[in-house]
């Protein structure tokens, strides 16, 4: 028995119902991850997610609302079943989803009709009436993910301060024309959509919280890689129609605002030695198509029409 698979039934073990799982017993599969430890365990005819929580990321996340965050996504439709939580050490223990493709940017691109099952998957959430615990704050995750790498004496890109200043008049516009909050995933990597082609599920709550609805638009089109035909049809599902020029605003405003706050995620991997993958590179890369987007003769255009609302 490996390392791993030792961790994981342990893991398990504390879930109702699993006290007495052996490890023989157990068949487990490694699934993706950035920062944490997931496998699937099959076991006694059932498949179960365990996701043991990376090191350090309790710095920036509370599990206890993840856990709450993650129920009711459940019982709004578009998610996993929790079966045990431990917001003491981020052990998550989940019902698996079957007959699932996990989506990609390349999957996106090539399963037909995979963005607009995203946009059903993220309206269904957002209109589901369930309230989630914690309001995610753009400007003010900004504010605290530099203080985190300010004491960790890491390095920022070159010019990030000046785009962060630069995008002043985007949280202007924003604050002339509030968004009604909805629950929100707010973290929507291409990894945490599952496709069984007839249905998108959602999964991974980490930074979920009351936000903007159509944050998790546009960071999903940035995310996916989205061309202006894929966008136009996950839009175009999510509204029910064709958005107004303040909602196809807020979408353009988003793609970029993302970028500038998930640099930050990423430098504060690249700082703690995550070895997941080249943080920096994931961070200025992130931190490049940001100023490309706000540096768009367009962008103007459409901080204009979401100020106007």
């Amino acid at each position: 028995m490996n390392d791993n698979q030792s961790v994981v039934v342990a893991a398990l073990k504390q879930a109702p119902g699993f006290e007495s799982v052996r490890a023989e017993d157990c068949t487990l599969t490694r699934l993706g991850g950035l920062t944490n430890l997931v496998h699937r365990v099959d076991v006694h005819g059932r498949s179960i997610v365990v996701r043991i929580a990376g090191a350090g990321t309790e710095e920036y996340i509370d599990r206890a609302i993840e856990a709450h965050n993650a129920s009711a996504a459940y019982e709004a439709g578009v998610s996993a079943k929790v079966l045990y939580t431990d917001p003491a050490t981020g052990l998550m223990i989940s019902e698996a989803i079957q007959g699932i493709e996990t989506m990609t940017p390349a999957l996106f691109e090539t399963r037909s009709g995979s963005a607009a099952r995203a946009g059903h998957a993220l309206a269904r959430l957002h209109t589901s009436g369930q309230t989630f615990q914690f309001h995610f704050e753009l400007f003010a995750m900004i504010d605290e993910y530099l203080e985190l790498l300010s004491a960790k004496q890491a390095t920022l890109p070159e010019g990030y301060h000046e785009i962060v200043a630069a995008a002043a008049p985007v949280k202007a516009a924003l604050a002339a024309s509030p968004a009604t909050l909805t629950p929100c995933h707010c973290d929507p990597l291409c990894e945490n959509f599952l496709d069984d082609g007839n249905q998108m599920w959602i999964v991974d709550w980490e930074y979920s919280g009351m936000n903007d609805p159509l944050w998790d638009v546009g960071d999903l089109a940035v995310e996916a890689g989205l061309d202006s035909e894929q966008q136009a049809e996950l839009m175009h599902a999510y509204f029910g129609g064709t958005p107004t020029a303040a909602q196809h605003g807020r979408v353009e405003i988003y793609k970029a605002m993302c970028d500038l706050l998930w640099t930050l995620w990423g430098l504060i991997q690249h700082a703690d030695n995550n070895p997941a993958q080249d943080f920096w590179a994931y961070a200025t890369e992130r931190f490049e198509r940001c100023q490309q987007l706000m540096n768009d003769p367009a962008f103007s255009d459409h901080v204009h029409a979401v100020k106007l609302g």
